[in-house]
């Protein structure tokens, strides 16, 4: 393990902006244990923050349900403007707040930027749509009384963030629980909670009530979490993860039936149709493999390829993908940075021998990098049988498995063998195939003839194992929102 001195001038600096303890009631708390947090690409210890008891989450709870009324009574204009204000915050931190993402997260510097480009965006959506909050007024059928529909807050949230997109995916929760009048307590993940602590840095700065946003980073989240969920002042969980914890946190919730939005794991496949626009398809499956490197739960884990243009496409794509720089996040030019620790390159390495051993070839790499930080090569394996290992598991990282099917009605099919539903991407220049297939693919989302489908102003989500509910676009909010219908005799 390297010690921090490994960090530059620049990095340290930018480290050392970022607060080290909890946020709960607006103030910083410190705690009797910490929390490390490394640099994936070199093994060096960037910082230690604050780890948090199942006693400082309750505290947390306690300062989001005392400030949820006042919050919830808060005028929508005021909490637009002050959304507005965190988006502006935002951009104009965009190089530091990258800088951290990229140390803790190992991204590329490029990448983070747009990452952090993509959260400022999910605090303007919602700041819009906070002030377009809607109901109803009708006459009864029968007459004599009238319906009056109207939402209102869920109330006090639990935010449960991953560590693949640090800063945008604590934005796409944090964002519409505010404009929807919800308090929150957020819980990062452990591998990356400085990007989160940054945040609520920024949200704090900008005028956030104390209360309002609160921030608990931990090393046990069962722990700290558990006894949240169980609490009924909890009205509302909000989580991104696999789908095995998802099935966990499901069942938990269902001892207070909390409203749960639920954004699990994918195995998001990648059609190419033998009159798809090769050039288009090559980039659009680049962008959908090595997205983050590989490690997003919209990543294209099975890329399927009609036989006519299989070989010449695996080839080009082999082509591109060899010649991504590899190296730490913050050297100039870099594509392909570290996956996340040692347990990601083991389980990828594990998926890549399982293909080969069941028939794949690898065109290029497949071999683990040497030397300090958790690096794995941009890889493309063809003739991978529907059987591998890496056909039914998230990969999460930068191996692109190709395989061959000869009819849409085969490509559909094996499309949808897979409990998951999240993504799927889909290359054709017949407009009536590429609904056809569109409409066929059971994903909650699909990209046709591009390779990135994530968006602020579109409804994000999958069906199947893959989750429940709707992050982001007009529907991303009515998940923070209940119902209520009020029954007038006139």
């Amino acid at each position: 393990m390297l010690t921090d001195s490994a960090l530059s001038a620049d990095e340290r600096a930018a480290i050392d902006t970022v607060p080290r303890g909890l946020f709960i009631q607006g103030r910083w708390r410190t705690t009797a244990g910490t929390l490390p947090v490394f640099d994936p690409a070199t093994g060096a210890l960037l910082c230690e923050v604050a780890d948090a008891s199942p006693d400082d989450g309750l505290a947390a709870l306690d300062a989001a349900c005392a400030a949820q009324a006042e919050w919830a009574a808060t005028a929508p204009r005021e909490r637009s403007d002050l959304l507005m204000r965190v988006h502006r915050a935002l951009l104009a931190d965009t190089d530091r707040l990258a800088l951290i993402a990229t140390l803790e997260m190992g991204k590329p510097l490029a990448e983070a930027r747009g990452e952090i480009a993509y959260a400022a965006e999910f605090f303007r959506w919602f700041a819009e749509e906070a002030v377009r909050l809607d109901g109803g007024y009708m006459p009864a059928p029968t007459g004599g009384s009238r319906f009056l529909v109207t939402r209102q807050p869920v109330g006090p949230s639990l935010l449960i963030t991953p560590w693949n997109f640090p800063v945008a995916m604590g934005a796409r929760k944090i964002a519409p629980a505010l404009a929807a009048g919800c308090t929150c307590v957020v819980k990062p993940a452990e591998q990356t909670p400085l990007s989160m602590l940054a945040l609520a840095r920024v949200l704090a700065d900008e005028g956030v009530p104390a209360g309002v946003v609160n921030v608990v980073t931990t090393a046990d989240p069962a722990a700290v979490m558990t006894p949240l969920i169980l609490d009924d002042r909890s009205r509302k969980l909000s989580f991104t993860g696999s789908t095995a914890v998802g099935k966990q946190l499901l069942a938990q919730c269902a001892h207070t039936v909390m409203r749960t939005s639920m954004e699990l794991g994918g195995n998001a496949p990648l059609l190419v149709f033998d009159d798809a626009d090769l050039d288009e398809a090559v980039e659009g499956a680049l962008a959908a493999k090595m997205r983050n490197i590989g490690q997003a739960c919209t990543a294209a884990n099975r890329i399927l390829v009609q036989r006519g243009v299989a070989e010449v496409f695996a080839r080009r794509l082999a082509e591109r993908m060899a010649a991504l720089p590899m190296g730490r996040g913050t050297e100039p030019g870099v594509v392909v940075g570290p996956l996340i620790d040692a347990e990601a390159v083991a389980k990828v390495r594990r998926l890549v021998d399982d293909a080969r051993a069941r028939g794949a070839t690898a065109l290029i790499g497949a071999t683990a990098a040497d030397g300090p930080g958790t690096f794995y090569p941009a890889t493309v394996l063809v003739d991978v049988p529907d059987d591998a290992e890496l056909c039914r598991t998230e990969i999460f990282g930068p191996v692109a498995a190709i395989g061959v099917f000869d009819t849409e009605d085969e490509a559909v099919r094996r499309a949808n063998d897979t409990p998951y539903g999240l993504v799927s991407y889909v290359f054709t220049e017949n407009l009536r195939r590429g609904l056809r297939v569109c409409e066929a693919l059971e994903t909650g989302m699909v990209g046709l003839n591009q390779g990135v489908v994530s968006n602020p102003a579109a409804p994000f989500g999958g069906v199947k194992e893959s989750g429940l509910g709707r992050e982001g676009g007009p529907t991303g909010i009515d998940e923070f929102l209940e119902t209520k219908y009020i029954g007038v005799r006139l």
